[in-house]
C-alpha cells in the first residue's frame, strides 16, 4: 500500500509538470537552461534583449515559472513522499486519512500557479502594469495563507484551484491568447476529425 500512495501522490503532484516539460521544454537546450537556472536574471535578460533571441520573453516567462513551480514543488512534497513509504498509517490518532492526497493536489496547484504566476509577473513587468504585480503577490500570499487550514485538509484545496483556474485564464490571455485562438483550434480540430471519418 505505501508504494501505490508513493506513486499516486508522485504521479499527481508531478505528472502534468512533467507532462509540460517533455512536450515543450525537452527539446529546445535553451529552454532547458532557462528552466534550471531561472534565477539567473542578468544572463536572461541580455537573451531577451537581443535582436536575434532564440527565445521570446513570454517564453522565457513560461519556463521559469514552471522551473520555478518545478522547485517549490519538490521542496513542499518531498518529505511527504517519504512519509509515504511508512512506517506507520496516517489517521491512526484522528487524523484526517486524506493528508497525502490533499499534499498532492496541493503541490501540483502550486506548480502550475507558479507557472501562470511567471506568465502574468513577466507581462505586468514588461507593460509596466504596477497592478498586476501587485495582484500577483497578493494571490500568492492568499495561496500560501490557505495552506495553513490543512488541519481542514479538503477545506484549502477548492478556493486555490478557484484561483489556480482563473489565474490560467489571465495567464492565456497575458501570453498572448485570445478567443478567436480558440475558435480556431476548435474548428481546426473538428474538421481534422471530419476529415478523418
Amino acid at each position: 500500500m505505501t508504494a501505490a500512495v508513493f506513486f499516486g501522490c508522485a504521479f499527481i503532484a508531478f505528472g502534468p509538470a512533467f507532462s509540460l516539460f517533455i512536450f515543450t521544454i525537452a527539446k529546445d537546450p535553451l529552454r532547458v537552461i532557462i528552466l534550471i537556472a531561472g534565477k539567473a536574471n542578468e544572463g536572461l535578460a541580455a537573451i531577451s534583449e537581443e535582436e536575434s533571441s532564440p527565445i521570446s520573453v513570454r517564453e522565457m516567462a513560461y519556463v521559469a515559472g514552471l522551473g520555478f513551480g518545478i522547485m517549490s514543488g519538490a521542496f513542499s512534497m518531498i518529505n511527504t513522499l517519504s512519509d509515504s513509504l511508512g512506517p506507520g498509517t496516517v489517521g491512526m490518532f484522528g487524523d484526517s486519512q486524506y493528508y497525502f492526497i490533499t499534499s498532492a493536489l496541493m503541490t501540483l496547484a502550486l506548480t502550475l500557479l507558479h507557472t501562470f504566476w511567471g506568465v502574468v509577473f513577466f507581462d505586468g513587468c514588461e507593460r509596466k502594469r504596477w497592478w498586476v504585480i501587485v495582484a500577483v503577490l497578493c494571490l500568492h500570499l492568499v495561496v500560501s495563507g490557505l495552506s495553513l487550514l490543512n488541519p481542514l485538509y479538503v477545506g484549502s484545496v477548492p478556493p486555490v484551484y478557484v484561483i489556480m483556474l482563473l489565474m490560467a485564464v489571465w495567464a492565456f490571455f497575458s501570453s498572448g491568447g485570445s478567443l478567436h485562438n480558440l475558435s480556431l483550434l476548435w474548428t481546426c480540430r473538428k474538421s481534422n476529425a471530419e476529415t478523418s471519418s
